[in-house]
């Protein structure tokens, strides 16, 4: 099948490699010259496990192409696949002006009949509202699909080969047909292809990232309230995880959630709600305690060095979650500017996303090529991002190359006596502060 995705951001290339990987002929387009030129020499401009490789496979084999021209790309495509940006506003609403344009440009484009199908996340009643816009507009036949994207940032090349469930938003048979055929290759394990309106499909996009924001944030109030009553949260986790209606996904206590989806998307949906009328009580204080959960770091810190900073802080990891360099809304950004903020010289480390941070900090941050060398004369660690690497350092390097042991572990890495036994001050997320 010929298909044309517009925009190459996480969604965008993502979904236009792993469908070229599938067998079909797949246009990826944007706007941004200079990463389309990458792109067609096989380079990924993100840090996506297995993404350059798959992109690398199709170029070669013909099936995968870059431009920047939708008029090269739009006229032969049975499939429109618009991937682009709905940052959030000032007022926190999603931004659709990229969305519309793009579409409208789409509309005078095609060349047949065509299904253009909506992978940006947009609020409900977006997309009819589109298919009405764009029906003046197109000289051909088309259809629309609202067709959301469940891709977890660090496995979004597997979660797009081996979805959970696959959701169409259509009001066509025609259009639920073409995306059947599309998907087919990856439900072969008999996963669903569930079939919807438009408003549900986008609805069901936003209640997703709401019900997993809410598991984070409840857990860390629940993290907040046994360090308050001497419980340790760890073992809470335990208690309640095995409950099978609970479970253990996204029940981490730690520094809260970030990246490019679960702020912009609790919050559109909060305005989303208010504009129909309603007032969503939780997803304010699911964002409140996400908002807390930084505060919560900071304040260790300072209280542990009496709000004077006279030796570097380290600080490992820098992008929102392990397995990718993003560091929108990352914990760590806000940590250290905060830090920064306070007197405080920061020495950081991240396997991937240090290149993206020096972008927002420049020379006001001591960039470090290991994570031993952050630590070099440095007053204290911060842990902010669950890397691998992180799990099972050398303590007794750690210790020699630290001017102060204590550590401040937003992921709860490591158990707290054993750090202790090893010589350092370990404070950590709704457990007691351990001490040698």
């Amino acid at each position: 099948m010929n298909i044309t995705v517009i925009g190459t951001g996480y969604v965008g290339l993502v979904a236009g490699t792993c469908l070229a990987e599938s067998g079909n002929d797949v246009v990826c387009v944007d706007v941004d010259e200079a990463k389309i030129k990458k792109l067609s020499k096989g380079e990924s401009p993100i840090y996506e496990r297995g993404l350059e490789e798959l992109i690398e496979r199709n170029l070669k084999e013909g099936r995968l192409r870059f431009s920047t021209k939708l008029a090269d790309a739009v006229p032969e495509a049975e499939v429109v696949f618009i991937a682009v940006g709905t940052p959030p506003t000032a007022t926190g609403e999603a931004d659709l002006s990229a969305v519309f344009a793009v579409a409208e440009d789409v509309a005078r484009l095609i060349g047949q009949y065509t299904v253009i199908v909506m992978k940006s996340t947009v609020p409900v009643g977006t997309t009819r509202k589109l298919k009405a816009r764009l029906a003046a507009i197109a000289k051909q036949p088309f259809d629309m699909v609202m067709n959301p994207e469940f891709l977890k940032e660090g496995a979004a090349v597997d979660d797009f080969m081996k979805p959970d469930r696959v959701v169409i938003g259509t009001d066509s048979e025609r259009a639920a047909r073409v995306m059947t055929e599309i998907y087919e290759p990856f439900v072969r394990t008999e996963k669903p292809i569930l079939t919807m309106d438009f408003e549900s499909a986008e609805m069901t996009k936003y209640a997703a990232n709401a019900m997993l924001s809410t598991k984070i944030s409840f857990i860390n109030e629940m993290a907040n309230i046994c360090e308050k009553l001497g419980a340790d949260v760890n073992e809470v986790r335990r208690g309640i995880g095995f409950d099978n209606r609970i479970g253990f996904q996204f029940l981490f206590p730690g520094l809260g959630y970030g990246g490019c989806c679960f702020p912009k998307d609790v919050d559109a949906l909060i305005k989303t709600a208010a504009a129909g009328g309603y007032t969503p009580r939780i997803l304010s204080a699911v964002q409140d305690v996400n908002r807390a959960q930084r505060e919560w770091m900071v304040a260790r810190v300072v209280e542990h060095f009496g709000g004077k900073f006279t030796d570097p802080v380290a600080v490992w990891g820098l992008s929102f979650k392990p397995q990718t360099d993003d560091i929108r809304e990352a914990p760590a950004v806000e940590i250290i500017a905060r830090l920064l903020d306070k007197g405080a010289t920061i020495r950081a480390y991240d396997p991937v996303a240090a290149r993206n941070a020096e972008t927002v900090f420049g020379d006001k941050v001591i960039f470090c090529d290991t994570a031993y060398e952050a630590l070099g004369g440095a007053a204290g660690l911060v842990i902010a991002t669950e890397w691998n690497e992180f799990r099972r350092p050398n303590f007794e390097r750690m210790r020699k190359l630290m001017k102060v042991p204590v550590i401040f572990d937003g992921r709860n890495l490591f158990e707290p006596q054993a750090v202790a036994e090893r010589g350092f001050t370990y404070y950590s997320v709704g457990r007691k502060t351990a001490k040698p």
